[in-house]
């Protein structure tokens, strides 16, 4: 943290730039409002244009309408100008409307902001248990000898031991309500904190993103030196320390019982009178869900990394494929002409570079054809009409009524997955059914499709045989 280094650091840091606005206090209540509070990762321009205008429709009606006179979009499109780099704007595949979303850097300077209301109150002692407990975890996690992790668990299963037994005489030790709020406090901010470090670790793959975009445009070489230097950039950054902990973090987050033991963690805990005094936000009880709608555009932005690694070879094969026949037509322009008057030379000579072997024991043995037997005998057919049945016998799914279905399973939870909701209504039409409730978590977006992990769901056929089918894990949310 020296002079250079932060005098560099304020003109290049958008956060930094920030803070040093003039119009600060506006823009930053701009974006908590449309984006940290309620957790929106992406905004359409035309939505956020209607509700920065409402936004300084405010402001006037106190400040006097000369306060801030620029229109709306002209704000949007300097905020997310490079030399403000608070906004990114940018375009999706399925829209020519441009979209926007707060950079990391923008999003740490309001998070600091935040920081700098008097808090409640200060949570020393839960702070610094969970510096014990980290170092506890440490300790514990690097020991090599197996005598002393053994005589670690066996002291935990004594404590243990004794806290049962306390119990069961009567002797239950409650948290008081200081603690509680303390604790809960705490949880919060950190959970708060993760959002943005979805954010930052979006940012991050999206960086990596542009420099293979920009490597690829200026690149001359071969396609093998290319790809190899991009690839082994990914390899970096997926097994880097950030990589390995998002990787565990995410399938931590996607298995389906850690997110109902956090939804009902969640539940208890908003239900405690301590809890209820402090009139908590009413959004951390789903921020679990908040944190799966972060990683699904984490993960979709390594999907288009990956799509531009294909089209970059798609464009070299083409380009190679174009210099062949721009050099086939011009050897055909030459011969043409030269056709009239050709060259007096009798021509050239060519070394075979390898001997042409035609080998006695490479032939094939001789096999005789086959002569097809064709009977001289046709049967007709007789008067009897022919069973049409089998044309109108068809299977026709109810997609509404599975809609319906999956609608009525979620009525007393959050999420299901497709296993436990054919246990709760088993297939009738087999495997036509099974695709169709996967078309449905594909093309609604009612699910959320993990090809990570493996389910199996059996169903029973009219016949009475058991059918079993291997497919994707699939959760249906509200």
């Amino acid at each position: 943290m020296d002079f250079d280094t932060l005098d560099n650091l304020r003109d290049a840091h958008g956060g930094w730039r920030l803070l040093l606005a003039d119009h600060a206090p506006m823009v930053v209540s701009f974006f908590h409002r449309c984006f940290i509070e309620p957790n929106v990762r992406a905004m359409a321009e035309g939505e956020l244009v209607s509700r920065l205008e409402d936004h300084l429709a405010g402001i006037r009606e106190v400040h006097g309408e000369e306060a801030y006179p620029r229109a709306a979009l002209a704000y949007l499109k300097d905020w997310s100008d490079d030399r403000r780099a608070w906004l990114r704007r940018y375009y999706t595949a399925d829209s020519d409307e441009a979209h926007y979303d707060l950079t990391p850097a923008a999003e740490g300077a309001i998070r600091w902001l935040a920081g700098l209301e008097q808090p409640r109150f200060v949570g020393a002692e839960s702070r610094l248990m969970t510096v014990f407990d980290l170092l506890q975890q440490i300790v514990h996690g690097t020991e090599t000898d197996p005598a002393a992790r053994i005589a670690e668990l066996e002291s935990r299963r004594d404590a243990i031991d004794e806290e049962i037994e306390r119990i069961r005489d009567g002797e239950l030790s409650l948290m008081d309500d200081t603690r509680l709020k303390e604790r809960f406090l705490q949880m919060a901010d950190t959970a708060r904190a993760l959002l943005a470090d979805f954010r930052q670790v979006e940012h991050n793959f999206r960086q990596l993103d542009r420099q293979v975009r920009e490597r690829i445009t200026w690149f001359e070489g071969g396609k093998g030196e290319v790809l190899e230097e991009v690839f082994g950039e990914h390899d970096a950054i997926a097994d880097s320390d950030q990589g390995r902990s998002f990787r565990a973090f995410w399938d931590f987050l996607m298995s389906p019982a850690r997110q109902e033991e956090l939804s009902g963690l969640l539940e208890k805990i908003f239900e405690l009178e301590a809890v209820i005094d402090l009139k908590p936000d009413r959004r951390i009880k789903r921020v679990h869900y908040d944190w799966l709608e972060a990683g699904e555009v984490t993960q979709r932005t390594v999907a288009r990394l990956s799509e531009q690694l294909r089209r970059f070879l798609d464009d070299q094969a083409w380009l190679e494929n174009r210099r062949i026949m721009e050099l086939i037509r011009s050897l055909e322009r030459k011969a043409v002409a030269v056709r009239e008057s050709p060259p007096r030379q009798s021509g050239m000579s060519l070394d075979i570079p390898v001997p042409d072997l035609n080998l006695v024991m490479d032939r094939p043995l001789f096999s005789p054809p086959l002569r097809p037997e064709i009977h001289d005998e046709v049967t007709l057919a007789d008067d009897g009409l022919i069973d049409t049945d089998a044309l109108f016998d068809q299977a026709h799914v109810d997609r509404p009524e599975l809609e319906a279905g999956i609608r009525r399973a979620l009525q007393d939870r959050d999420q299901i997955s497709l296993a436990e909701l054919l246990d709760a209504q088993p297939l009738e039409q087999g495997l036509a059914e099974l695709v169709t409730y996967l078309a449905i978590a594909a093309e609604d977006g009612a699910g959320l499709i993990d090809d990570a992990r493996i389910q199996t769901v059996t169903w029973q056929q009219a016949d009475g045989r058991q059918r079993q089918a291997r497919v994707p894990l699939v959760v249906f949310s509200r």
